[in-house]
């Protein structure tokens, strides 16, 4: 792969690429996802502690944030080796690199369901145990099945930046290319796992022919049939959101009294190391004040260290030959395996995040029942008149799409799964609660 083609800032549905007077079309990415609607939605979405009542836990928004501006550092750190190895590249600057990685990690959660991995669980969970859900079995492909039964954040975060509702997206090839860490569909032949690009899945069957659209315009090398290696951009996304949750969910942990403040001292000096000082540690007044200190400095540890791992295997990175999370090779990688065990045992399965995220397989497959139910009557021609009320409840859009779609059930799947998916988790409750007739309120 070459990183003149990698840069496009040629847009989707554009014949030539970008530029502007006083912002790049790069940056231009960035102000147009932060502003768009389903970015603001991530405000009331669960990170790891769901319906936060502490103001310092993150949500889906504020982790977002975090990872774009790790993901901003990266990219220029690495952007500014890469223009000194390739004289080609004289046309951008290291700006450019940051950009289009802080675009990109910007958008990295705009996917997620409402109660986090749980809700991807829940809205998987509909098609594989749920009678109404199973009886689609038979009306779509094998190929449009295994979307449906494995629901994936990643993937419905590239149909979100290219729905024609959020027209005013519209990003550059270069930010979509970094955006998608798993450039491969649901169901793949001779996938292998042991590939990160191919763990999960980066696209649905409805814009699979946008995605090898977007592939061949980057020209980015193929890895079998509809499946492309990654955009080395990627690379850094990935990295920038592994060193935030790793290291913020870890401080969240702390300040929510789930891990000790000990424990959390010595699992990021395991990522300091020398630069590691105990005496000015207690030097700072606060306990949070010192957790925050550390936790800047591990970030910032982890940022040099995972640029000279991609800068290291650039050569591996652009031939397809290097396909591992940056942060696996690092020289942190023991100390970060250590956080991801304590963060499983302690944070991640602490009784009210179990508590409140079990709601998810509860009110997700019921949202999912009735919707799809009021859907597949649409296409029938006869709506019984709790569906008819319950049909105006969808988008505009969404209707219009489903009675167009009087053919495809798949297609009005993928609809009623935009429209729950890109629920808030209290919208989500309360909207369950209301045509359960639970509450009116």
């Amino acid at each position: 792969m070459q990183w003149l083609s990698l840069l496009s800032s040629q847009r989707v549905d554009s014949k030539k690429s970008t530029t502007g007077n006083f912002r790049s079309a790069f940056e231009q990415d960035y102000d147009r996802i932060i502003f768009s609607h389903p970015f603001r939605r991530l405000q009331d979405k669960t990170q790891v502690h769901p319906l936060p009542e502490h103001d310092f836990v993150h949500t889906r928004l504020t982790h977002s944030l975090e990872v774009s501006s790790v993901g901003r550092s990266l990219g220029k750190k690495v952007g500014e080796t890469v223009l000194q190895r390739h004289g080609s590249l004289s046309a951008y600057s290291a700006f450019d690199f940051g950009a289009i990685v802080a675009a990109a990690s910007l958008a990295h959660d705009l996917g997620n369901p409402p109660f986090g991995h749980s809700g991807e669980d829940g809205i998987s969970e509909f098609f594989v145990h749920h009678p109404v859900g199973e009886a689609f079995k038979s009306l779509v492909s094998e190929a449009q099945w295994a979307d449906l039964i494995q629901f994936e954040g990643n993937a419905q975060g590239f149909r979100i930046l290219n729905k024609s509702q959020y027209q005013g997206l519209r990003l550059t090839y270069a930010t979509l290319g970094a955006f998608t860490k798993y450039p491969c569909p649901s169901k793949m032949a001779g996938r292998d796992k042991k590939k990160k690009s191919q763990k999960k899945y980066g696209f649905f069957q409805t814009e699979q022919a946008l995605f090898g659209e977007m592939a061949t315009h980057l020209e980015l090398s193929n890895s079998g049939a509809h499946a492309w290696c990654r955009h080395p951009l990627a690379f850094l996304v990935e990295a920038a959101d592994d060193i935030c949750y790793n290291i913020i969910d870890l401080e969240d942990g702390c300040r929510l009294g789930l891990v000790s403040f000990d424990d959390t001292v010595e699992l990021l000096a395991g990522i300091l190391k020398e630069s590691f000082d105990r005496n000015k540690l207690e030097q700072i007044p606060s306990q949070d004040e010192k957790i925050g200190v550390l936790r800047a400095m591990a970030i910032g540890r982890l940022i040099d260290e995972c640029t000279t791992v991609f800068l290291d295997n650039e050569t591996g990175i652009l031939d397809n030959t290097f396909d591992q999370a940056l942060t696996d090779h690092c020289q942190s990688a023991k100390a970060l395996n250590a956080i991801t065990a304590l963060s499983i045992e302690k944070i991640y399965h602490a009784r009210h995040v179990v508590e409140i995220e079990s709601a998810g397989y509860e009110v997700l497959p019921g949202l999912l029942e009735e919707f799809t139910k009021a859907g597949k009557f649409k296409i029938e021609g006869h709506l019984p008149k709790k569906y008819e009320n319950l049909y105006r409840l969808l988008p505009p859009e969404i209707k219009f799409e489903i009675g167009e779609a009087r053919d495809s059930h798949y297609l009005m799947l993928r609809n009623v799964i935009d429209f729950v998916s890109g629920m808030t988790d209290r919208h989500a409750i309360s909207l369950y609660r209301k045509i359960k007739g639970i509450s009116l309120n």
